[in-house]
C-alpha cells in the first residue's frame, strides 16, 4: 500500500518559506540541527521523517524525528524515573554540574558509554543512559532507553525528488511499513536488552522504550492486547508512544505528541511473544495448498 510523504527535512513538503527551503537545499535535520543522517540505498541523503498510508495516520520512520522540542523524550523519561525536573546534562558538558542531576550518555550528547564486548552476535548497546546523580555527587540510579520508529519499504525517491525541484507535482510512491520487524527485530531486542538491564542493582525503573504510536499499536496487536500493568521495578519495561500533532502552517513544524505509556515487565512481553496467541485459522497451509493446486 503506497504511501505519501508527510515531512521532508523536518517540514511539510510542500512548504515554499524560507526557512523550509533551506532545510532541504541543506540537507539538514531541523530537529537535532545536523545533517540529516537517513539514508536511501545509495546513501543519498533521504530527508523523509514521516509517511502517511492510503489509510490512517501519519507514521513516524525516523527515530530522530523523536528527537524534537530539544530532546523532549529524555526529560519525559527522567521526570517519571527520578523527581520532575531535575536537570539534565550532557555527560561532556563544560558547565560545573553542582548538586543534584542527570548525566546522560547518548549520541549528540557527548560520551558515549562504553560497555564490553558481548564477544557473541546480537548487542545489548542500548539508544541512551539516564545517570542519576545525587546532590553528594554520587550515583542514585540509572535508566536505559531505546528509541525505534520503522522502517521503510518500496520507494518514495520519485516523490522526494519532485518535492526537492519545488516541482508541484509530487510524483508517485510506493512506500509502505516493515511492520513484520516488530516481530523479527523489534521485540526480541525489547526483550534480551530488558533481561540484561535487570541484572544491575541501580537499574531500579528498568527499560523505557520510546516509539511512533502505530508501532505500539502493532506491538500491541502482536502481544495479544493482554499485558497486565505492574509498578515500576527491576525488570520493568516502560513504553512511551508519540506522535506528530496537527498540520501548521508554512514555516512552522509539526509538534511531537505524547499519547500514552505503558508499564509491564520483560517477562510478561516474552511470555506474550512466545505464546500461541493471534494464530490463524487451523489447517491454513493445508487450505492454501489445495486451493493452489485446484485440489478438492
Amino acid at each position: 500500500m503506497a504511501s505519501r510523504i508527510v515531512e521532508l527535512f523536518g517540514f511539510d513538503p510542500g512548504d515554499m518559506s524560507a526557512v523550509a527551503m533551506k532545510t532541504r537545499r541543506e540537507r539538514t535535520c531541523p530537529f537535532v540541527a545536523k545533517q540529516c543522517q537517513k539514508t536511501l540505498s545509495d546513501g543519498e541523503i533521504s530527508g523523509v521523517c514521516t509517511l502517511k498510508p492510503m489509510t490512517g495516520g501519519p507514521v513516524i520512520c525516523c527515530p530522530v524525528r523523536l528527537y524534537a522540542d530539544n530532546y523532549r523524550i529524555l526529560r519525559d523519561v527522567a521526570d517519571v524515573a527520578f523527581d520532575p525536573g531535575i536537570p539534565l546534562f550532557p555527560t561532556d558538558s563544560p558547565v560545573a554540574r553542582t548538586g543534584e542531576h542527570v548525566a546522560v550518555f547518548g549520541k549528540g550528547w557527548g560520551k558515549e558509554l562504553r560497555l564490553p564486548n558481548r564477544g557473541r552476535s546480537g548487542s545489548y548497546f542500548v539508544d541512551w543512559i539516564l545517570a542519576h546523580i545525587g546532590s553528594d555527587g554520587h550515583l542514585r540510579g540509572f535508566v536505559a532507553i531505546e528509541v525505534q520508529s520503522i522502517d521503510t519499504t518500496g520507494n518514495y525517491r520519485q516523490e522526494r525528488e519532485t518535492y526537492l525541484r519545488n516541482d508541484p507535482f509530487a510524483g508517485t510512491s510506493t512506500a509502505g511499513f516493515n511492520w513484520e520487524n516488530v516481530n523479527k527485530r523489534i521485540l526480541p531486542q525489547i526483550i534480551y536488552k530488558g533481561h540484561v538491564l535487570r541484572q544491575e542493582p541501580l537499574c531500579q525503573k528498568g527499560l523505557f522504550f520510546v516509539c511512533p504510536a502505530p508501532v505500539y499499536r502493532k506491538i500491541e496487536e502482536r502481544l495479544g492486547g493482554g499485558l497486565r500493568p505492574y509498578a515500576y521495578q527491576p525488570g520493568a519495561l516502560t513504553i512511551m508512544w508519540y506522535d506528530v500533532g496537527d498540520a501548521v502552517a508554512a514555516g512552522r513544524q509539526r509538534g511531537l505528541v505524547k499519547l500514552g505509556q505503558f508499564t509491564t515487565t520483560i517477562d510478561q512481553v516474552a511470555l506474550a511473544f512466545t505464546a500461541p496467541s493471534n494464530l490463524p485459522p487451523a489447517q491454513v497451509y493445508e487450505k492454501a495448498i489445495r486451493a493452489s493446486l485446484e485440489l478438492t
